[in-house]
């Protein structure tokens, strides 16, 4: 019977992509105008294989002064998780709510470090409320999919 025991574990947790641009500079470092800073998050869910899938949280982060970047960052964070023997209700809020909430603070962390590797001073995302997320989405879709792509652009 252990083989219809309920499965849900982390297999990985990893740095998927990271991209820098600045492409005004040096100039616009001399600017004396404080910057705006657009922040767009989303999250991606697509199977690995049979029980396994990957979870991708998404930030994008663009700082401008006036018209100009600053600088944008490009991140992807993701983890392989292995769902197993759940009823197919649970299944979409652990890939749309639970997954992405363990795989955001590495996100957090590795936009700050090459934010501030750059030279910047750190941009924190903040807290994300991934099941209002989720509920959005599903509200959006009508709740039809049971493992959703959640984007907020």
């Amino acid at each position: 019977m252990a083989d219809q025991d309920p499965v849900f574990q982390i297999q990985r947790v990893y740095l998927k992509e990271a991209s820098l641009e600045q492409p005004n500079s040096p100039a616009i470092l001399l600017e004396p105008d404080q910057p705006t800073v657009d922040i767009q998050l989303g999250v991606n869910t697509a199977p690995v294989s049979e029980g396994m899938f990957e979870v991708t949280v998404t930030a994008t982060v663009q700082t401008r002064i006036k018209d100009k970047t600053m600088f944008l960052v490009e991140a992807k964070q993701a983890g392989i998780f292995e769902l197993r023997n759940l009823p197919v209700e649970q299944t979409g809020p652990i890939l749309g709510i639970a997954c992405p909430q363990i795989v955001y603070p590495y996100l957090r962390g590795n936009v700050a470090d090459l934010i501030q590797r750059a030279g910047f001073p750190p941009v924190h995302l903040s807290e994300i409320n991934f099941q209002a997320m989720y509920e959005q989405q599903q509200a959006q879709g009508n709740g039809a999919a049971p493992a959703p792509a959640i984007a907020t652009q």
